[in-house]
């Protein structure tokens, strides 16, 4: 019999009962004593050929996205409508009544996120590269990864609201939420800087840590890869949200090997190398200035002729952000319902533009959809083992 201690919840087969306990995470097969905390994974849910198999894909949505998930109608979040009100969990107490705790859980989220990004910020690395350490010395893999710890007891006891979901293949992950990004923006939907706060992803670096081995490649597939954007618009960033991505990854030790970048528009290239692009990402950055095509077999098609490419001993982030509804939407659907490709990717970042009344004035023509159905999609790609966050 398998055995999973965590925060507030004791797991047993994948299966969840409430136990008022906060235990760091750990996993132990109590027939034969073997301790997984030791043991290598592949990040989605398999041992190595030597080692005993474990449970298969566990997702645990934290309550606070549970309980939306459980009210999607209840709310009119099925409706794909400019009026529908998707801040007002945040905002309005009464506005979640007969849900216990909700607005209560939300708001003590929202603090402890904000003192764990403090605790990001004063973060000072010893490991500068995860998996050159793991080359070096794959036995010092558990010393390795536990050097990315934010905290001695783990990522959660930043946030003992309990209010962090948890996937078996990657960790600790925020909850999905409204309003598909930082929450500060529910109180005040004309801040600009609130709009483009990235500073709500929560990562286990220490778990994504443990996926890697020895062999691993680290892939970054950007779907929407424009450099210049939010930094040349109305809405400002103070730098490109994918650069900001990957300098949190470089500061936890993942540096990328390969970095794809599909963008429709028409940048000369000396712009995005000389002008665009930081030094750093110079070795390891393809533009590729062609459109995405949702078609399956495409060329262009990302999933199919760079994904396929590598395996599940890589590490692998995509994100899309391509603003035409009718290629991104069934890009992410693919992804959705084609196993041997979902196995493969270990982060997932897009931003889905449904309707809602709080974004309408950001997102206008844009949106398409329902606040229903990117709950359904996102929780869904968790449920098969993809950390799925919303991107700004």
């Amino acid at each position: 019999m398998f055995m999973k201690f965590r925060d507030g919840m004791f797991l047993v087969f994948g299966f969840a009962i409430g136990v008022n306990i906060a235990f760091h995470i750990h996993t132990i097969d109590t027939m034969t004593g073997i301790d997984f905390d030791n043991m290598i994974f592949d990040g989605h849910g398999a041992a190595n050929a030597n080692q005993p198999l474990i449970p298969p894909i566990t997702y645990v949505p934290a309550k606070v996205e549970q309980t939306i998930m459980d009210n999607l109608m209840n709310w009119g979040w099925n409706e794909a409508s400019r009026k529908v009100h998707g801040c007002d969990i945040w905002t309005d107490k009464s506005a979640s009544a007969g849900n216990l705790h909700l607005h209560e859980l939300l708001n003590a989220f929202l603090r402890e996120l904000k003192d764990y990004y403090k605790t990001i910020q004063n973060f000072q690395p010893t490991v500068l590269d995860a998996l050159k350490a793991i080359q070096s010395n794959p036995r010092g893999k558990n010393e390795i990864c536990k050097a990315l710890r934010l905290h001695p007891d783990g990522i959660q006891a930043l946030f003992p609201s309990g209010q962090l979901s948890y996937t078996s293949t990657s960790g600790y992950v925020e909850p999905l939420t409204t309003p598909m990004r930082h929450p500060d923006f529910c109180f005040d939907t004309q801040d600009k800087a609130a709009l483009m706060d990235m500073n709500y992803l929560v990562h286990d670096f220490e778990a994504m840590c443990r996926t890697l081995k020895p062999t691993s490649r680290r892939i970054l597939i950007d779907m929407g890869a424009s450099l210049s954007y939010h930094t040349d618009t109305e809405v400002k960033a103070e730098i490109p949200p994918i650069v900001h991505l990957l300098n949190m990854y470089h500061k936890f030790g993942f540096t990328f090997d390969h970095i794809y970048g599909y963008e429709a528009t028409f940048t000369e290239p000396s712009t995005v190398f000389n002008d665009l692009l930081p030094k750093e990402y110079m070795t390891s950055y393809h533009w590729i200035n062609a459109p995405v095509s949702a078609t399956k077999g495409h060329k262009l098609n990302p999933l199919d002729s760079i994904l396929r490419q590598f395996d599940k001993d890589d590490f692998i982030v995509i994100k899309i952000d391509i603003d035409t509804h009718v290629i991104e939407v069934p890009l992410v659907h693919q992804l959705l319902e084609d196993d041997s490709l979902n196995v493969l990717v270990d982060q997932f970042y897009f931003e889905h533009h449904v309707k809602f009344k709080e974004m309408s004035h950001i997102w206008r023509s844009a949106m398409h959809g329902s606040l229903k159905e990117t709950f359904d999609l996102f929780h869904g790609l968790r449920q098969k083992g993809v950390p799925a966050h919303f991107w700004p």
